[in-house]
């Protein structure tokens, strides 16, 4: 199933280069260049998986867009993009319920990922994920080897929930990310590397084996296969 995007962008030529962009990577865009007419479609619950907002539109900017839409009771991922680069900008988006932003001018895969991450984040999921003897309580945000807390960071989390979402699966070093880039914009392959072995370390009892697939990146399994 196609994720759902509603894009709202005053600028028609970059609104047009953004929904070919994120078209051409399977998402169904529908596309609005006024505030208040994307406040009105939302306000109309059309069930998108992300919002892409521009913060400055004519109609209502995208700062009161957040704050109507998150007033209604929507947790719909919102992605603001602006051209902005103060500080107190992008905290006023975060404050009012944005899960993330992108600043003018940013690089087109970049876009991809992020709003990628927030579709994922958005998409139903078991509360609970378990291998082995680790859990994962989403609901609790605690995980436990056993009954054993385990202690993770923001990050850490991120990187094994993923995992766990993708049992004996190969995910590669992008992917893993494009799922932790929703919590900072300094993600390089050499962090997963460090990521991977706090993990690994944290759960050397659980039973589970995080297995390094040269050239690919990692996949998670039960420690007897």
């Amino acid at each position: 199933m196609n994720t759902r995007v509603l894009l709202v962008e005053d600028d028609p030529t970059l609104l047009d280069a953004i929904a070919r962009l994120l078209a051409g990577h399977a998402m169904q865009v529908d596309t609005l260049r006024d505030g208040a007419v994307a406040d009105a479609r939302l306000a109309g619950g059309d069930g998108y998986d992300v919002l892409v907002l521009d913060i400055g539109l004519p109609g209502m900017d995208g700062f009161e867009i957040v704050r109507r839409v998150r007033a209604r009771g929507s947790a719909v991922p919102v992605l603001l993009l602006t051209a902005r680069d103060a500080v107190e900008d992008r905290v006023k988006g975060l404050e009012l319920g944005a899960d993330d932003y992108l600043v003018k001018p940013f690089a087109t895969p970049e876009l991809v990922a992020r709003v990628r991450a927030l579709a994922r984040r958005h998409a139903p999921r078991p509360a609970v994920l378990a291998l082995g003897t680790l859990t994962l309580d989403s609901a609790t945000r605690r995980a436990k080897v056993g009954e054993r807390i385990v202690d993770l960071s923001a990050r850490e989390w991120a990187v094994l929930e993923y995992l766990l979402q993708h049992v004996s699966r190969v995910v590669s070093k992008q992917q893993i990310i494009d799922a932790i880039l929703p919590l900072g914009d300094d993600v390089t392959p050499n962090a997963v590397e460090v990521y991977i072995s706090r993990v690994r370390q944290k759960t050397a009892d659980a039973g589970i084996a995080i297995r390094t697939i040269r050239g690919f990146g990692y996949m998670l399994e039960p420690a007897s296969a």
